[in-house]
């Protein structure tokens, strides 16, 4: 074997992975790695901020087959990436972080951009660790393969002293990673149908680790035993809306009708889901000191269930192996269809538009994509009340069409919405995005356009950060503090990034606006200049104002 500079290896070793595209912002503390990626036949997609960066390879992960892959330097590259690194652990995604480092005879004297990444990415991260010796970068890139990807998904961040790369060694490569697969026997899916069998008003909840098969095996599962199912914050697409086992999402602002059901349940079948604070608005729905209603975990991760809730009963497995033992299970013989088609109409009533004030009226406009887009379609956003209208209205037909935090991370939706075009360039990618969500990784344009990306942004313009704003109105009516923004020409700036730029001041032109945007081939941004009236799905801003004028 011949001698290969850490670089070289380290990169051949992403080749083994399967891996076709990482994303990075540039550092000189990792020279030698961008030295392997020429021409290694890996695209390397340089970003403007390591938070973007971040965010494109947490979306990789979750678009699968491999976890994403990004590289950033030392000191504040790694901490701008952080928020990435958050976003990875709190959705279970797989993603390895590689971040330069100071050279190893440096550290401890407060080295120039020097940082401790194991205290730093600890607590945020799955694993953490600083390769000290170029032969066993090997070991160390298997290893954080492995554990990106096994059990609950989530980042690994390895640390890479400078002289560590640059250095040489003879070493073999080693094979992809394959972790061990969590398997539903029959004999434990018999025991949850059997459970299941005794509840008079089940409610299975899905979340998590997903697939296109588990999707359609949970359908499938749903209407043989006539089950309602909700699915997790931001996980709509794990399930055909159109199916009338369908009733709804577990979100932020829930159904009221939806969350009555959560809290009327005798039986939670939780596949794949963590049941945590958004599920349960904030543990009230379901009291993890009291249970109201008996609980069947389905988890990959051997330590989720009973870390917060008490579990009746438990099984280890993937919810797509477990989906498929419980779809070969005899069906229940149930009395659930009354519950059921209860629970259906309710999450139908809901979707029913409520009109919002003002000439642009989102859910008109959340309605004509749902009814026109192709139904593979990518739908991404980071976060701000615009994206309760998308959570509400919008129909979702197939799995992986949603691209979208549950963490909660503002400026995650154009990031998301970059990686999800250049991985799948021939399908329609629609990213929605407030102001001020836009604005936190709008300099990604440049990545777009440089990268030949062509997602659709579609900005929705209040002129504030609308969700703070609304909690403030509810809070302290009338004294605005620190929510109004003032925004650039959307339009001129998309065309000054070589982008298309479109803006919308009534409904009726959003159709046709959104097909130039579409037809030009190129990223766009399509403005909605909102009324200042519209603040959430079922409030105005004045309405706000005197829910808190009226003390709540």
């Amino acid at each position: 074997m011949a001698r290969r500079h850490g670089g070289r290896i380290l990169v051949d070793q992403l080749k083994r992975q399967g891996v076709r595209r990482v994303f990075s912002v540039p550092g000189e503390s990792f020279l030698a790695a961008l030295d392997g990626l020429y021409s290694s036949g890996i695209e390397n997609v340089v970003c403007r901020h390591e938070g973007g960066a971040a965010m494109m390879a947490e979306t990789m992960g979750k678009l699968g087959p491999v976890p994403g892959v990004c590289f950033v330097t030392r000191g504040p590259g790694a901490t701008n990436a952080s928020s990435g690194i958050h976003v990875a652990m709190q959705d279970g995604t797989a993603m390895v972080m590689f971040v330069g480092q100071i050279a190893r005879g440096h550290r401890d004297r407060g080295a120039f951009q020097e940082v401790d990444y194991r205290a730093f990415f600890g607590p945020l991260a799955k694993w953490v660790a600083e390769v000290e010796d170029t032969a066993r970068l090997p070991e160390y890139i298997s290893r954080a393969f492995h554990v990106a990807q096994a059990g609950r998904p989530g980042p690994v961040v390895l640390a890479l002293p400078e002289d560590m790369l640059s250095s040489e060694a003879d070493v073999p490569d080693l094979g992809p990673a394959n972790p061990a697969e969590a398997v539903l026997c029959r004999a434990r899916a018999g025991d949850i149908m059997a459970r299941l069998a005794s509840a008079e008003r089940p409610l299975v909840i899905a979340g998590g680790r997903w697939s296109a098969r588990a999707a359609e095996d949970l359908r499938r599962f749903a209407e043989m035993n006539d089950l309602p199912v909700a699915v997790d914050f931001r996980r709509q697409d794990y399930m055909d809306n159109r199916s009338l086992s369908y009733v709804g999402d577990l979100n932020v602002g829930m159904n009221p009708a939806l969350a009555e059901r959560l809290r009327r349940a005798d039986c939670l079948l939780v596949i794949g889901a963590r049941l945590g604070d958004i599920a349960t608005a904030g543990y009230e729905l379901v009291n993890p000191a009291a249970p109201h209603a008996a609980i069947i975990h389905i988890h990959p991760d051997p330590n989720e269930p009973g870390s917060v809730y008490r579990p009746d009963l438990v099984a280890v497995a993937t919810p797509e192996s477990a989906l498929a033992a419980l779809c070969e299970t005899p069906p229940v013989v149930s009395p659930w269809n009354e519950w059921r088609l209860a629970a259906r109409a309710d999450y139908e009533a809901w979707i029913r538009p409520q009109e919002s004030p003002g000439a642009v009226k989102l859910e008109q406009v959340v309605c004509w994509l749902s009814d026109n887009l192709p139904e593979d379609a990518i739908i991404t956003n980071g976060a701000g009340n615009y994206g309760a209208w998308l959570h509400r209205y919008f129909v979702f037909k197939r799995y992986g069409t949603q691209l979208a935090p549950t963490s909660g991370s503002m400026g995650y939706g154009f990031p998301a919405a970059i990686a999800a075009s250049l991985q799948h360039p021939d399908r329609v990618v629609v990213c929605m995005a407030g102001d001020g969500d836009f604005q936190m990784t709008l300099n990604e344009l440049s990545t777009a356009v440089q990268h030949g990306a062509k997602p659709i942004v579609i900005v929705a313009n209040n002129g504030r950060y609308g969700t703070i704003r609304m909690h403030q109105e509810k809070r302290y009516p009338g004294r605005v503090s620190g929510t109004d923004l003032a925004n650039p020409d959307y339009v001129a700036l998309a065309r000054a990034y070589g982008g298309h730029g479109e803006l919308v001041e009534c409904t009726e032109d959003f159709a046709p606006a959104f097909t130039r945007a579409r037809e030009s081939g190129r990223a766009a941004v399509i403005e909605l200049r909102l009324d200042a009236e519209a603040l959430a799905t079922g409030m105005t801003l004045s309405e706000a104002r005197a829910m808190g004028e009226r003390g709540g």
